[in-house]
Order: structure tokens, then sequence, then C-alpha cells
């Protein structure tokens, strides 16, 4: 495609004119499922900062699962960083924000001593009850919109795409050069 300068444009998102169509360009699917999981993580958010979580991000949530996966006990920010795909100290500043706003706190190992486990506070487990109550509810007007075969089918039709093995990784920087 050639803009309106004559330069060449690669990678170039463009309305195909179709509209709504069931054969759509092959760019537009990562985009459809990129904005599908904007839409639901941006109204989650939206309902947890309405009962009482205004100070939460998605990458607060994303290490807030992160620590509950290591159980009551807890676990640590290199535990955090394996599960997330990021740095020990990425996942260092992202737990001192959650320790900061009162969702997480530091305890000593009673294994080692020299390690400190990350857990969940009150607060912190309160915000992960609230997120699935939220995501069970996004879950269910999808299902009333789209009809929860339709619903089922896709999470199934993911399912058989995305590897196994595959977590929600926070590393996007290195999608962007970063």
């Amino acid at each position: 495609m050639v803009d309106q300068f004559g330069e060449r444009n690669v990678n170039q998102v463009v309305d195909t004119g179709k509209g709504e169509s069931d054969s759509v360009a092959g760019y537009e699917l990562p985009l459809l499922l990129f904005a599908g999981f904007r839409t639901l993580i941006d109204r989650l958010h939206a309902e947890l900062a309405h009962q009482g979580h205004p100070d939460l991000r998605p990458a607060h949530g994303f290490a807030l699962q992160a620590i509950a996966a290591g159980g009551p006990r807890g676990t640590t920010a290199s535990d955090i960083g394996r599960h997330l795909g990021v740095s020990k100290q990425a996942a260092g500043k992202t737990v001192d924000r959650l320790l900061g706003l009162g969702y997480a706190e530091r305890a000593d190992d009673p294994a080692d001593a020299r390690r400190k486990l990350v857990r969940l506070t009150p607060h912190g487990l309160d915000a992960l009850a609230r997120s699935a109550a939220v995501f069970d509810r996004l879950h269910a007007e999808w299902s009333a919109t789209l009809g929860a075969e339709r619903v089922r089918d896709m999470e199934s039709a993911l399912r058989r795409v995305v590897p196994a093995e595959t977590t929600f990784r926070l590393d996007a920087g290195s999608w962007l050069g970063g």
C-alpha cells in the first residue's frame, strides 16, 4: 500500500471495507484477541476500583496470581519473576508496589533464614476473590451475548493452539524492542 506521499506502508492496519464478516484479513485475529483481552481486563479494573481497589493495575493482578500460586506459605521474588517471565529485579519492583499498597507482605522463610517469602495479605486475597467474581460475571455476559456453546468452543479452540506450558508473560518489552 502506498500512502498520500508516495511512501510504501508495511504492516499498516487498514480498513478493508468489508465490515463484519466471517472472512477477515489475517492480521485482524491478533488484534481482535488483544482487543477482547483489553476489554475484559479494563472492565475488571473499573469494577475493582469501584469495589475498593482503585490502585490495582493489570500487572499487579498477574503478580497477585503468581504469589497465590505459592500457597499460604508464600513464594520468592525469583519465583514470581519466573512465573511472569520477568527478571527478579522487575518482579521485586512489582512486589514492592504491592507491599506499599497493602496487597502483599514479606515473611521469613522458616526453611531458610536467608530467604524472604512474599505472601498475600487479607487485602490481596480480597482483590483476588473479587477479581474471580468479576471474571465470572464477564464470562456470563459474553456467554449471553455470543451463546454459551460459542464461548466454550472459542475457549476450547484457543486451548488447542496455545502451547500448554504457556503462562502469561509480562516481558512484552521484548516485543517492542525493550
